[in-house]
């Protein structure tokens, strides 16, 4: 799906790593529009923003330029890129008084920063991270249908965003569990 326009930016010249930092300025500009209360303008631009995350992949497949700098690269500009929506999300929340939907926004950040921290832990130990109900583009989903019908889904979406992102990362704190003490360990680290 997302090689055709790979091919077409690798044509251009542009590179994985510019593709990255373009999602994350765009992620910004979300950030800025949910501040301002345009949630549903928030919700069509998060789905826009975030198709850069898998074509940015995509192209350092079609132009050989991938990297595991790129990686790490990708991955670190993600983890800005969904606290800037959260922030601009708590920021319009703050602004109409909903305490309790903006502690809801902060347990879904803190949520989605620990599946991405539970995975990349996992696999710095030589362990499969990737399980569990809810990584990154099932949670940019749901964040982005809560905006755009933000009148009946946004609260609900909080919600089940806060629960089953902590539930994902405890799903995979306990494969992470199991596959250590079966000793297919990788190498040991310290536990700071």
């Amino acid at each position: 799906m997302a090689e055709y326009p790979a091919v077409l930016l690798n044509r251009i010249g542009v590179t994985p790593n510019e593709l990255t930092i373009v999602g994350l300025l765009l992620n910004v500009a979300v950030a800025w529009m949910l501040a301002s209360g345009n949630l549903a303008v928030g919700g069509i631009l998060v789905l826009l923003a975030n198709a850069f995350d898998m074509l940015d992949g995509a192209l350092a497949r079609v132009s050989g330029k991938g990297s595991r700098f790129g990686a790490f690269f990708d991955s670190t500009l993600d983890r800005y890129a969904e606290a800037v929506i959260y922030l601009g999300l708590m920021v319009w929340l703050y602004r109409v008084g909903d305490g309790p939907l903006l502690m809801g926004a902060y347990m879904s950040l803190v949520g989605s920063f620990m599946v991405s921290y539970s995975r990349a832990r996992a696999e710095g130990l030589g362990v499969g991270g990737e399980v569990g109900l809810l990584p990154r583009p099932e949670r940019i989903l749901i964040l982005a249908l809560g905006l755009l019908l933000h009148q009946t889904l946004l609260a609900p979406a909080i919600w089940l965003l806060a629960v089953l992102s902590n539930f994902t990362t405890l799903q995979r704190i306990l494969h992470a569990r199991r596959e250590l003490s079966s000793g297919k360990e990788g190498p040991r680290e310290d536990r700071s």
